[in-house]
């Protein structure tokens, strides 16, 4: 029988992605060296199935490094009220914690608690559901995502961006610019409904097994995909209880990887011989379950495909409300993706051609004021100015450096002047005696003598 574990002869590191070639994230190096032997053995074999996992996941130095990314996560405490500070306040500490979970492991009679289920609003005034693993588990799930993650990206393909070491929504809007400046300005757009909720178990354990035999771990991933979930009843006061048939609940540590892999089929679907990539000549661009389809034409024989294999195939469900297809030469349209807008905008100098404006969303401006304005609101009087002032500066600096793409001056003056205005009615409303800045001073000048910090694109 074949050795499951890779050959250790090293290798130099050419041969590797990003990820895997450079230590950038402080893993212990024999951890990093084990996740590159794992993505070298299956990218080399793309047919083999790895048997021999569990004792990877049950070594010490493999927790311990789970446990480092969970503590620099952070995250709420699961449904034991337990959460990275009382871990390590608490008197066996942290080493207690892997001693505790590496021996329940070894003996397999580790088994997950409930998952604390919270709801987050959405942009559009819904409200997203949030699986909330305990630390504990997380930390299980974050040993085995360590394994994991390197076997199933030797197999993912390169229109997929969301949730991915070295890859960015940057870079997926990046792709959707190259392929609109290649021609291709028509844009299948679609949505998803209720994707983390809706996969199929049946279906998504078999697409974890294409590559994983070992059945420790399918069961640890089987447990953790029906673990009890619990939530308030707002109805009687009490708690519910059920046990999820389907889905992977979002704010699980290993929900992302899985989530990629099961629509890491319909990406190898669109690019085979018989797929829109080749009769079509179409791009798929992927960030999680938010993707594009762009082609110069996209026709019923495109969005048949999809359907089919979606709904048909995967099971899945297409949200029709908010699908549809842009041609985005025609006058007024345009494609909103990952919080930016493109559109063809007449030329700023008069001449007869239109050129690709990329900006951020009316929606992502909108999130941002209403993040300012509940930053500036009346409880802001309790915190001293400059302080207020250079929370918002935080704030705005790490937004700017997500939307400084394209040609974002004008959003960047709209989010200057609304600060502005913002701080203004602030200061004016601290004290009994209206706030004024000094004689021949403009508030412009005086909040930027406070601290104030207007935006500019950033480029490095």
């Amino acid at each position: 029988m074949q050795d499951s574990n890779p050959d250790t002869t090293d290798q130099p590191a050419s041969d590797l992605p990003a990820a895997y070639a450079v230590n950038r994230t402080g893993l212990p190096e024999k951890v990093f060296s084990l996740r590159q032997k794992f993505y070298r053995k299956a990218k080399q074999e793309p047919a083999f199935r790895f048997y021999s996992l569990y004792e990877m996941v049950c070594r010490p130095d493999v927790l311990r490094a789970a446990w480092d990314r969970v503590a620099a996560n952070d995250g709420s405490a699961g449904v034991d009220g337990i959460g990275i500070g009382k871990v390590r306040e608490s008197p066996t500490g942290v080493d207690g914690l892997l001693a505790r979970l590496g021996a329940e492991l070894k003996a397999r009679t580790y088994k997950p608690q409930m998952v604390k289920r919270r709801y987050i609003p959405k942009a559009n005034g819904k409200l997203r559901p949030l699986g909330i693993p305990t630390v504990y588990d997380r930390v299980a799930q974050m040993a085995v995502l360590l394994v994991l993650e390197p076997i199933f990206e030797a197999d993912f393909l390169d229109c997929s961006y969301g949730f991915r070491p070295c890859r960015s929504a940057h870079q997926a809007l990046d792709a959707i610019r190259e392929n609109l400046q290649a021609g291709r300005r028509d844009v299948y757009d679609a949505d998803m409904e209720g994707y983390f909720d809706t996969i199929p178990h049946d279906n998504l354990m078999k697409c974890v097994e294409k590559r994983v035999t070992d059945g420790s771990v399918l069961r640890l991933i089987r447990a953790w995909l029906k673990a009890v979930v619990v939530e308030d009843d707002a109805d009687n006061g009490g708690k519910k209880y059920g046990r999820p048939t389907q889905g992977t609940p979002q704010g699980g540590v290993i929900s992302p990887l899985l989530a990629n892999l099961y629509l890491h089929w319909f990406d190898k679907m669109f690019h085979r011989s018989d797929g829109p990539y080749i009769w079509a000549n179409a791009r798929l661009v992927r960030y999680a379950d938010d993707f594009v389809i762009m082609a110069r034409d996209i026709g019923k024989d495109v969005t048949d495909f999809v359907a089919k294999v979606l709904e048909g195939r995967m099971k899945l469900k297409i949200n029709r409300s908010k699908t549809r297809t842009v041609q985005l030469m025609a006058p007024g349209e345009s494609l909103d993706f990952l919080g930016y807008t493109f559109r063809y905008d007449r030329d700023l100098r008069g001449r007869d051609k239109r050129y690709l404006n990329q900006v951020p969303s009316e929606k992502s401006l909108q999130r941002e004021r209403d993040t300012l304005k509940e930053m500036t609101g009346p409880n802001a009087s309790l915190r001293p100015t400059i302080a207020l002032i250079a929370q918002i500066n935080c704030q705005v600096h790490s937004w700017s450096r997500y939307f400084e793409k394209g040609y974002p001056a004008k959003a960047f003056r709209q989010i200057d002047a609304f600060i502005r205005d913002r701080l203004t009615r602030h200061l004016k409303r601290r004290s009994q005696r209206p706030y004024r800045p000094p004689e021949g001073v403009s508030w412009y000048t005086q909040l930027q003598r406070l601290g104030q910090m207007p935006l500019r694109p950033y480029r490095s």
